[in-house]
């Protein structure tokens, strides 16, 4: 039985993994044709059609639209950006509040916070990690007018649950996709369920545009509010001048023509590279079967993840080794792991002493006290695993060496 190289032993790899993202001659030759053309960015604060964006831009947004099989998409520099657009054109006011998840990247809390409105956290499932519908129903106040769930880590939430509480309850919903392009619920592509649906194109995404986001939505007014808030607000819309005169507070949320650019090439790929992101977990997950102790994230049946992690949760009594150190031991045999993912969102100072001013005039009842939501804190405190080794251009061989890192720790657990 090989040393553990926690212990002095040899690694199990000792290479690193391919770097990504994957920028190929498609990518590079459109960005030489923004530059050629010399038009970085189209977009003008005018009542003109350069208020909509450059040529590349609405591309975009009718590629990303059109693969959805929805009528508006609406392009950002950031999915940040696009989500606090959501809200906004979602009709939540201020001072109103909005229930998420707190597992999950600070955005998703923090877009109602820059629209005046209170994150209300509720519980996520233990098998899922996504956000509970019966936390959900329980949250709900008189305050309430959103619900942002999120598909975390590429695995679709329960939809079906979370429509039946939005109707009953009057509330808009806004699918945080950030992490779920081209996923699947029950055969529906994430993001037109509910309300709207925002996507991230950031580095490290499954698709990448170097910084980008994208906001979708059947609802025309959604989107024609989403356009002006991307666009400092000042200009008034061409179709609809009247409806919206310059009282909407803007910001400059525009996305470049060479950022869109990137963007198209690479959502071209897109089920392409999912479909590898799932050849490779399963590598991973066939190799760790017969493991008592590793239970992958679950996947409902009818559903598509997409991967943007892979999650597993772990059973320290069943494995015989504490969390933190089993995800030590794996990482010291040269494979990128994780324990915990992130703190729970109201754990940060954002929630207590430095909290926004507009909290003075909030009359609801948010609970950001340790204990408020003990599934998603159980999760981060002991149970959660997770690597972003299962992308492409990593192969299959490469899935071999997270296998043999896992099967080598529990092997030898007698020695931690």
């Amino acid at each position: 039985m090989e040393k553990l190289a926690l212990l002095g032993g040899p690694k199990v790899r000792e290479k690193p993994y391919p770097p990504y993202p994957i920028i190929g001659d498609e990518e590079k030759q459109a960005v030489m044709k923004v530059l050629e053309r010399g038009r970085l960015s189209e977009f003008l604060a005018l009542p003109l059609d350069v208020f909509y964006g450059g040529q590349k831009v609405r591309e975009f947004e009718k590629l990303v639209a059109d693969y959805h099989g929805i009528k508006h998409a609406v392009a950002f520099n950031s999915a940040t950006a696009a989500l606090h657009a959501a809200v906004v054109a979602c009709g939540v006011p201020p001072l109103h509040e909005v229930i998420t998840t707190p597992y999950t990247f600070t955005s998703t809390a923090a877009c109602a916070l820059m629209a005046n409105a209170v994150p209300i956290f509720a519980d996520v499932e233990v098998e899922t990690f996504n956000i509970d519908p019966r936390s959900i129903e329980k949250n709900i106040s008189t305050l309430t007018k959103a619900i942002i769930p999120v598909h975390l880590f590429g695995t679709p939430t329960n939809m079906d649950e979370i429509m039946k509480i939005a109707k009953k309850h009057d509330l808009k919903v806004i699918e945080d996709c950030a992490q779920a392009p081209g996923a699947r619920y029950k055969g529906k592509v994430v993001g037109t369920i509910g309300d709207c649906g925002v996507f991230s194109f950031t580095e490290n995404k499954n698709v990448t545009s170097g910084e980008g986001g994208m906001l979708i939505t059947d609802d025309s007014e959604i989107a024609e509010v989403a356009q002006l808030i991307r666009n400092h607000g000042e200009a008034l819309t061409i179709h609809r001048q009247k409806k919206y005169p310059m009282t909407i507070l803007g910001w400059n949320y525009r996305i470049t023509e060479m950022d869109a650019a990137i963007g198209i090439e690479q959502f071209k790929k897109l089920d392409r590279f999912n479909e590898d992101r799932r050849k490779l977990v399963k590598r991973i997950a066939d190799g760790l079967k017969g493991i008592d102790g590793i239970m992958q994230q679950k996947v409902s049946k009818g559903d598509a993840s997409v991967y943007f992690v892979m999650g597993m949760r772990y059973d320290a009594k069943k494995i015989g080794i504490p969390r933190d150190k089993f995800v030590e031991a794996v990482k010291a045999e040269g494979i990128p792991f994780g324990g915990g993912y992130v703190k729970p969102l109201y754990y940060n100072p954002i929630y207590h002493d430095n909290k926004p001013f507009f909290y003075k005039y909030y009359t609801g009842k948010a609970n950001y006290e340790p204990g408020a939501c003990p599934t998603a804190e159980h999760l981060y405190k002991e149970e959660l695993v997770s690597t972003m080794v299962p992308r492409p251009p990593a192969t299959e061989k490469d899935m071999e060496d997270v296998v043999k890192a896992i099967k080598k720790v529990v092997e030898n657990r007698a020695a931690l």
